[in-house]
């Protein structure tokens, strides 16, 4: 009977054990996790922070899944150590497990800038449910609060904050907000329709240190600025779980080196029985970062763990989400820098580009809107010439249907 060993709970590591099961039925799987729950859609932290739904709704294997998979599900359990030789790993509560075939799918960890003052009472990070926990807390006893990062969960997180009653301040390195999803001129719309809703900005930005005596009263910027807070939440992106990783042995770039069948290396060998999927991974010199990538590495790396050899099939960077209750969809090369052809229609709110080169679609923006997405992504993924229909793409009423 063959053992398998995961590291990580989140949807790499289950998707990856979906795709074990379904080709061997008896396997002993054995799952270590340091989160307390069992596998849930964090995206929706922010909604359960307002109330606005519990973790029943967005658990998405209950504990019910994994006896019906017959897993073995150790919650609350850090792994200490990888023997790669012995083909064991040191649990830090139930001693050693030892591996026929191991996945790291240890996910990543928030960024903390090296600020001082970080380590305050009322400085937080939302990365799991304990988190959001404290921060819910923590909001019942405040009225205002500061974000530094105006990234995808750290404007989720403001909005939640609002909804709670505080008003919230947002620090930005960048000199736009969400620069890896959208442009300049859609940040622009998408900063002012946030304003309405209670956001204020402070874009460009640099911290120096954050103030309060024992606990945080606020932040104080490079440029001598200061904002008053009682609550500081970083959101300033996210760092792999590495340590595991090196202390094996495994090839590291800025992730841990994979191939497309997601093994793993020792330097230029492939270490064997050892696998990587999810925010810890990297391929072609790509680490992973995002939902829908990390489920197809996660399903390439267990169906080729129970002896299916499968390859990982490179996506398009896409993200579709509400930021604050607001769509936006962003799919391929969104050209930030302008340098392509892009059609574009813009109102009070909606902002849609389609960037094309010659007449193909190669990426898109959708902002307020999700009218038209499926049938650009559809031609984009299909290299379709469109011809004439390219310059009608940023009429108001086009008709997207006849994309496909």
């Amino acid at each position: 009977m063959k053992r398998y060993v995961i590291i990580g709970n989140g949807i790499a590591g289950a998707s990856a054990v979906e795709q074990i099961r379904a080709r061997d039925k008896d396997g002993k799987i054995t799952i270590f996790t340091k989160e307390r729950h069992p596998f849930y859609y964090r995206p929706r932290l922010p909604e359960y922070m307002t109330g606005e739904t519990s973790l029943d709704k967005f658990t998405m294997h209950p504990l019910s899944k994994y006896e019906q998979w017959n897993v073995d599900l150790r919650l609350g359990e850090t792994v200490t150590a990888i023997d790669a030789a012995k083909r064991e790993v040191s649990g830090e509560k139930s001693g050693v497990a030892p591996y026929d075939e191991l996945l790291l799918a240890t996910g990543s960890s928030c960024f903390v800038p090296p600020v001082t003052g970080s380590g305050k009472p009322g400085v937080f990070t939302l990365r799991i449910l304990d988190d959001a926990d404290a921060i819910a807390a923590a909001a019942k006893k405040a009225k205002t609060a500061i974000l530094v990062g105006g990234g995808l969960l750290g404007l989720e997180t403001g909005r939640a904050l609002i909804k709670l009653g505080l008003s919230v301040e947002v620090v930005e390195f960048a000199d736009r907000l969400l620069p890896r999803q959208i442009d300049s001129r859609g940040a622009a719309l998408l900063q002012k329709m946030l304003a309405g809703m209670g956001f204020s900005f402070h874009l460009d930005a640099r911290t120096k240190e954050i103030t309060g005596e024992p606990a945080v009263d606020g932040l104080e910027l490079a440029d001598g600025n200061r904002i008053d807070g009682e609550l500081l939440v970083f959101s300033a992106g996210v760092r792999p779980n590495l340590e595991l990783a090196r202390a094996a042995g495994l090839a590291i770039n800025k992730a841990i080196k994979v191939d497309e069948y997601m093994r793993t290396y020792d330097l230029q060998t492939a270490v064997p029985g050892i696998w990587a999927a999810g925010d810890a991974a990297e391929f072609a010199g790509q680490p992973c970062g995002i939902w829908p990538i990390a489920m197809a590495q996660g399903k390439a790396a267990g169906a080729s763990m129970a002896g299916e050899l499968s390859a990982y099939v490179p996506q398009a960077p896409s993200t579709s989400l509400k930021v604050a209750g607001i769509s936006l969809t962003s799919v391929g090369n969104i050209d930030a820098e302008n340098k392509l052809r892009a059609k574009c229609f813009v109102s009070d709110t909606v902002y849609r580009k389609i960037v094309l080169e010659e007449d193909i679609i190669k990426g898109i923006i959708f902002l307020g809107s999700e009218k038209g997405i499926k049938e650009c992504t559809a031609a984009m993924n299909r290299n379709r010439h469109l011809g004439a229909l390219a310059e009608q793409l940023d009429r108001e009423d086009f008709d997207f249907s006849r994309l496909l």
